[in-house]
């Protein structure tokens, strides 16, 4: 045991076999003093962290005192071996002295060595990757493993705390332990430091490259003289110069100083780019002259299509009330402009989408299409917030854009397919673009300035206005499209769409005709449907085999029989002929110039389009008592509804109803056979003919029906079916009953005598208080229709049933 002063080390911890330098202040200076007075110059060296002395020092020897580059005072000690401290002693001078118990290593095991080789393994990997060559090659002289252990403390990357707690540590396996897991644990933080390093140095070099590359092609076309110049600079000379408003100018010049103020790399100023772009490429101040013959415009409108008077007396009407507020100097009043909303309400076909444009031509103004179909987000109406990634401004202002002018004419299409999703309802959105009150200010969310759409004359297009939500269709001025006459159908074949099919089946006039005759019966027996799409179809299908008949037809000869060509017979197509199995030569084959004509006429129309689809059936289903024949409207517009009644010879008392009918029309079955229980003999019907089993069917059974506007007709069915007299076929009948015999008002009149007509009939029941509507039917129908209004059920059974012949009431009990 030996007495040693003390040196406090607060910044480092002395390891046996190292050296290192310590600054003297008056602790050490005192600790130093008394060893050198001592004559051996030995001291015993304690780490002292957060003020407190450790339990083990290292008995360390004084090498060399003397001054730091700096200046300071410092003495040069080295570490010999481990001491124990044990209690204060008095001693000489002003340093603490203690005794000192020496620590002598014990003999080292076969554990202790392979520890020892295994840490040599893990810090010479270590020392590889810093390449320190040099201190490799002094590990790997150390032979003792207590000195390889206290190496240690010269490891930059150990804690003052790891290096106190090494050195506290007496059995040099529980060191070599400490250490070879802090160096895989630092080895680890190595990987992952490096893979940030590395990814970091890759980025930088991507930016500085693309940041070169950009200098150097900004240079190459300075040179070319194609110099553009870009960033904020530009954007902000490019905003002074547009024609914007002031609020808008406003919010764009925040924008360019945010841009100005941003890093280039930062995503940002991308985001910024892509707005100012959006902002500078909408027509703030652009609008077209409007047409303001009244007369010019509706030869345009009755050019494009034919009827559809209704629409075009709104155009009419829309550009005369401009015409008086601009000559008044009325044209924008409270920053409101003179634009429309009308909704067009009708079946497939009739021209409703085609209509849009021929307003835009009429009007002169530019025409834009937005299509609605299945849209179920609302940011596709007000546009994406900027803060979302690849964020775009709505189809409104897309609409605009993409117009070049701030009144344009915007068809809204299928504005009844919109569905409400997760992500909002975008029939909510068109509330305030379709409200001529607020759309002045339409904010969208892109945009977020407001943007004047009162000028905009919008067009929304629907198959069935019942599906549009009622505040959407309240902001709207419906304007019903319910099909066309058979008589009109001819005039769109004639002029519209016979030309356009000759011409994609690459035809003329000279080489196929027909007459009006030819495209009714089409009309009438080949397609029925209330718009002419349908129509279109079945003339192109006709011209299609004109085409294969000219093609294929020799120059000269007699006509086969049957046969449209005139002068021209019949020949095997593509090229072959007849009877022969050898292609005819290239030499010989038709040419399509030859001087032949094809006359599609009544009676080679079935060699084009097959027998006829749809002829009138409603002499031979009413010719059994218990069927009667009802008007009905679907999403494809008006069409005709046969009802079927029988009695079962057995069973309770009832009715069953098949046929898919919803509950509104099950309920119009019972109240109908309920009044003709109750007022039975008032209408010559046995009750106890009724009080038996019953059915009514609805076909076809596979298309769900719905509504009240059946109800007279199945009066009449069941009336017809109690009394054994036959409904008359040429009669079709629609109205809602009520158990006292009233016929109340039903909707969509006008499409069911469209269908009516269509359907062959030429007498039809409805109620009295539809009788306005009779005003909208074309003049052409109402004359060739006899349209009974009735107010009591009573009056229909009388209408519709044919004469009561001797024995039937009898037959009928």
């Amino acid at each position: 045991m030996a007495t040693l002063p003390v040196l406090p080390l607060s910044e480092s911890v002395l390891l046996p076999g190292m050296v290192i330098p310590v600054t003297l202040d008056a602790a050490t200076q005192a600790a130093v003093d008394a060893a050198r007075t001592a004559g051996d110059d030995t001291l015993l060296a304690v780490p002292r962290l957060d003020g407190e002395y450790g339990p083990v020092g290292t008995v360390a020897v004084i090498e060399k005192v003397g001054r730091l580059s700096s200046g300071e005072p410092a003495a040069v000690i080295r570490g010999l071996a481990r001491g124990k401290i044990g209690s204060g002693v008095p001693g000489p001078g002003a340093a603490l002295w203690v005794e000192v118990t020496r620590f002598e290593e014990p003999p080292v095991t076969e554990r202790v060595r392979e520890l020892a080789t295994e840490y040599r393994k893990v810090v010479v990997a270590l020392l590889q990757r810093r390449s320190a060559w040099q201190v490799i090659d002094a590990v790997e002289r150390m032979t003792e493993p207590a000195e390889l252990a206290d190496s240690a403390g010269y490891a930059p990357w150990l804690s003052l705390e790891q290096r106190a707690e090494l050195l506290a540590a007496l059995d040099v396996a529980e060191r070599l332990e400490k250490l070879t897991v802090w160096v895989r644990d630092h080895l680890a933080e190595l990987d992952v430091s490096e893979k940030i390093s590395e990814d970091v140095r890759e980025s930088v070099e991507k930016t500085q490259r693309e940041f070169l590359l950009r200098q150097q092609l900004a240079a190459i076309r300075k040179e070319l003289g194609e110099d553009e110049p870009e960033g904020s600079a530009d954007y902000r000379t490019r905003v002074e110069a547009a024609d914007l408003p002031d609020k808008v100018r406003e919010a764009a010049i925040r924008e360019v100083d945010k841009l100005e103020r941003a890093s280039d790399q930062s995503p940002e100023s991308g985001w910024i780019r892509t707005w100012l772009d959006t902002v500078l490429e909408m027509p703030w101040t652009v609008r077209t002259e409007d047409n303001t013959d009244l007369r010019t415009a509706r030869e345009v409108l009755d050019a494009d299509h034919s009827g559809l008077d209704d629409v075009k007396d709104r155009i009419l009407e829309y550009l005369a009330v401009r015409n008086r507020r601009a000559a008044r100097g009325l044209q924008v009043v409270g920053g409101r402009g003179s634009g429309a909303v009308l909704a067009l309400v009708g079946p497939p076909g009739v021209g409703k989408t085609s209509l849009g444009e021929s307003v835009a031509r009429a009007l002169d103004r530019k025409f834009v299409r937005v299509s609605l179909g299945g849209v179920r987000d609302e940011a596709e109406i007000r546009g994406h917030r900027r803060t979302y990634v690849g964020a775009l401004p709505g189809r409104i202002v897309r609409a605009i854009r993409e117009a070049g002018s701030m009144n344009p004419v915007v068809l809204l299409d299928e504005v009844d397919k919109l569905s409400a999703g997760y992500a909002g309802d975008p029939a909510a959105a068109l509330l305030e673009v379709l409200d001529p009150a607020q759309n002045h200010t339409f904010r969208d969310h892109y945009l977020e300035v407001d943007l004047d759409l009162s000028d905009v004359l919008f067009l929304a297009t629907a198959n069935v206005a019942d599906t549009v939500p009622g505040p959407l269709l309240d902001r709207m001025e419906v304007v019903t499209l319910d099909g066309y006459t058979e008589a009109e159908k001819v005039a769109i074949a004639r002029g519209h769409l016979w030309p356009r099919q000759l011409d994609r089946a690459g035809l003329t006039p000279e080489d196929v005709t027909v007459t009006d005759e030819v495209l009714g019966l089409v009309a009438s027996e080949y397609t029925r449907e209330a718009g002419v799409r349908q129509l279109e179809r079945a003339l192109g299908r006709v011209l299609r085999k004109v085409a294969v008949e000219l093609s294929t037809a020799p120059a000269v000869g007699a006509g086969a029989p049957g046969s449209g060509v005139v002068g021209a017979p019949r020949v095997a197509p593509f090229g072959f002929a007849a009877g022969l199995d050898e292609e005819r030569p290239a030499a010989d084959a038709p040419s399509p110039d030859r001087d032949t004509t094809v006359d599609v006429t009544l009676a080679n129309l079935k060699d084009y389009l097959g027998r006829p689809r749809f002829t009138p059936e409603s002499a031979e289903r009413t010719a059994v008592p218990g069927v009667a024949t009802g008007l009905a409207v679907t999403g494809a517009g008006g069409d005709v509804l046969f009802i079927e009644a029988t009695a079962l010879a057995d069973g309770e008392p009832g009715l069953t109803l098949t046929g898919q009918l919803g509950d509104v029309m099950k309920e119009s079955a019972q109240i109908a056979l309920s009044y003709l229980r109750s007022h039975g003999p008032e209408l010559g019907v046995d009750p106890a003919a009724l009080h038996r089993r019953l059915h009514l069917h609805v076909p076809a059974g596979a298309v769900p029906k719905d509504g009240p506007s059946a109800g007279i007709t199945m009066v009449t069915a069941l009336a017809s079916l109690a009394t054994g007299r036959p409904v008359r076929p040429e009669i079709g009948m629609t109205g809602e009953v009520t158990l006292n015999g009233r016929v109340l008002p039903i909707g969509g009149v006008k499409q069911k005598l469209l269908a009516a007509h269509r359907a062959g009939l030429t007498e039809v029941i409805v109620p009295a208080r539809n009788e306005p509507d009779l005003d909208d039917l074309p003049a052409a129908v109402r004359d060739q229709l006899t349209i009974h209004v009735v107010a009591d059920v009573a009056d229909v059974v009388r209408l519709a049933l044919r004469p009561a012949e001797a024995g039937t009431l009898a037959h009928a009990a």
